[in-house]
């Protein structure tokens, strides 16, 4: 049981993070995505090898007191955690004890999110993370590949109620293969249906692990590229040691104004796109109010000074 929790470990995303794994022993999902890193495996629809929940309560309450200074608790598996059937009760044990400048965090492929006791379940994160690879039913199929009892529809009606009941940050991931996904046709029906629920983030990004199955990342070009389509939302790209060279570019502060009204860029971000004197002029935008700093799910953006 000492696979129960690890690290911490810096995420590139949300901080120092502590994380969680719901299934220790063994991958259970209902998917079984073209890309995940972790063995293929026939996608099931409960888990077969269920966590004592008193041990998993116990195993996390020990390691919080060993790692006071994180910055997220990170609940995950090996799959899919709100297969987890104890996910309500386990959140409820822990919650007293979290710190209070700790979030607490779930990744999910979201397709439970329809379940009344799931969405009880994740109504107690600060947090909410999901994924959404395919608004269409052709590319949800051929990059998902998810359990037979599943269809797209069923997914997206799930997380649009659960949205509207949500009160914490809700975060999307959007992971695109090479020639599987990232059609022109699916990302726009994954903006649209974006924008209707209203997500705090969203986390483009590609293959930057070894996959269980045959499948081709996209380049950072690309997707930066891609994260134009999703205009005015807050967009995190992948920051990966093979991207660093694409970096150095130079604008003016009209055209920085510009850049961040289409869509807000991450700190992070910044430091590989831009050159030094364009990192000096978003200071200066910054000092004269024509731009701020904004916090979303523990990363933070270049956006838009709102008025008031």
């Amino acid at each position: 049981m000492e696979n129960i929790v690890f690290g911490p470990v810096i995420s590139r995303r949300f901080g120092l993070s502590l994380g969680v794994d719901l299934s220790p022993s063994a991958k259970q999902c209902n998917f079984d995505c073209l890309y995940c890193e972790l063995e293929g495996k026939r996608a099931m629809a409960k888990m077969e090898e269920v966590l004592e929940l008193e041990v998993l309560v116990q195993s996390v309450l020990k390691a919080l007191r060993q790692n006071p200074k994180i910055d997220v608790l990170t609940i995950t598996a090996n799959g899919e955690p709100t297969l987890y059937p104890y996910l309500f009760e386990f959140m409820e044990a822990i919650k007293p004890y979290v710190p209070s400048n700790v979030a607490t965090l779930i990744l999910s492929n979201g397709s439970r999110f329809g379940h009344k006791e799931v969405q009880r379940a994740l109504c107690l994160f600060d947090i909410v993370k999901f994924s959404l690879d395919g608004a269409d039913t052709e590319s949800f199929l051929r990059v998902d590949r998810p359990h037979r009892d599943i269809s797209l529809g069923g997914i997206l009606e799930g997380i649009r109620d659960f949205a509207k009941i949500y009160h914490g940050e809700l975060v999307a991931e959007v992971l695109l293969v090479e020639g599987v996904n990232d059609t022109a046709s699916n990302i726009q029906s994954i903006v649209k249906f974006l924008q209707q629920i209203s997500v705090s983030r969203i986390d483009l990004g590609t293959i930057d692990r070894p996959p269980a199955h045959k499948a081709n990342a996209l380049s950072y070009e690309q997707l930066s590229m891609i994260a134009r389509e999703f205009e005015g939302m807050y967009v995190s790209l992948p920051l990966r040691k093979q991207d660093m060279d694409f970096m150095g570019l130079a604008y003016s502060k009209e055209a920085l104004i510009e850049f961040i009204a289409r869509r807000p860029v991450s700190v992070s971000e910044a430091l590989i796109l831009f050159e030094k004197a364009t990192l000096e002029r978003l200071e200066i935008l910054l000092h004269e109010g024509k731009i701020s700093r904004k916090k979303v799910a523990n990363l933070e953006f270049y956006t838009l000074k709102r008025e008031k």
